[in-house]
């Protein structure tokens, strides 16, 4: 190399970078570990569904894999450890996200149990409290009950709520507010149950159209309603849209919550693009453990902010970071 060359090496080899930012962003752990929950959460459910940034390059990676002689991992492993993975990570965060917060589980007919029970002890684990589970009845959601239904809430509305419900309500926003003043409150800590709604809670269980607690101590600042059998008609959509209306006026925040296949064109998707949605949040995929993770954070953001898609195909993402 002559001396040109080497001179020309040397001072460009040497040369400082001067590109590198003085005063770089400052990144928290938290946010780092938000991030990367999200992330882990989208991953999570492209798996489940099929899709995911991964799907494209499968049978390429398929095609690789029968090249090796490695012994391939099954779905099952993976399921496995996808599970403890998010379980793992996600107790330090979510841990004290509902610290002295209450929260109402109301049940439509169908939702599967066990998903009920699995979210209530996420809830618990974020610190929180259960403080009833109630749950809705057939004849509540059937559209062929409506006169029932409407008899009631003209009823109670008299007798009961009279100024607090507006007599121009329809009959499923009417009844969801009175269910709403009887099992949720507006406080951010909740607040005792009166004469007036133990009342009303008492007519509606008695007609048959709700199951109640066999204790009730607190009416909470949050909902959580989660979807059962789809019935896949208009009459049943505007049903629950009514109910959902009505919870939202009573309640500090609810949160419509429903299994992966609600999601996209199933009941929650359709609820989704109707204007119930701009008052509560909603979120998809409770069956699986990414999405009862992403319902206590999408709890703990409704307490000050309404509103929001959430889940596996929720458009603002899988898990609300704010």
């Amino acid at each position: 190399m002559g001396r040109r060359a080497r001179t020309w090496h040397l001072e460009h080899h040497h040369r400082p970078d001067r590109r590198r930012p003085r005063n770089p962003p400052v990144i928290t752990l938290r946010h780092h570990l938000l991030t990367i929950v999200a992330v882990f959460l989208a991953l999570a459910a492209g798996i489940v569904l099929g899709g995911g940034p991964l799907s494209d390059v499968g049978p390429a990676v398929t095609a690789a894999s029968k090249e090796r002689a490695e012994e391939p991992v099954t779905s099952s492993a993976q399921g496995d450890y996808n599970e403890a993975w998010i379980s793992t990570l996600t107790a330090p965060i979510l841990g004290g996200r509902l610290v002295d917060r209450s929260v109402v589980l109301v049940t439509v007919p169908g939702a599967d149990e066990q998903v009920v029970t699995d979210l209530a002890s996420q809830v618990e684990a974020a610190g929180g409290t259960v403080a009833g589970r109630y749950a809705l009845g057939a004849d509540l959601v059937d559209p062929a009950q409506k006169s029932l239904v409407d008899t009631l809430g003209s009823q109670l509305l008299t007798q009961q709520a009279e100024g607090v419900v507006p007599a121009e309500a329809s009959t499923y926003d009417r009844i969801g507010q009175l269910i709403g003043l009887a099992v949720a409150s507006k406080e951010a800590d909740g607040e005792d149950p009166t004469r007036r709604t133990r009342a009303i809670a008492d007519a509606v269980s008695g007609a048959g159209l709700m199951e109640l607690p066999d204790e009730v101590d607190r009416r909470a600042p949050l909902v959580l309603l989660v979807l059962g059998t789809d019935a896949d008609d208009e009459g049943s959509d505007a049903i629950l849209a009514g109910l959902v209306d009505g919870l939202a006026a009573q309640a500090t925040g609810v949160v419509v919550a429903g299994t992966l296949a609600d999601g996209g064109t199933g009941q929650l998707g359709r609820l989704r693009a109707t204007p119930t949605a701009t008052s509560v949040a909603t979120l998809d995929g409770v069956d699986t453990l990414a999405g009862r993770a992403a319902a206590v954070m999408t709890l703990a953001r409704s307490l000050t902010t309404p509103g929001g898609s959430f889940g596996a195909s929720g458009a603002d993402g899988p898990v609300p970071l704010g």
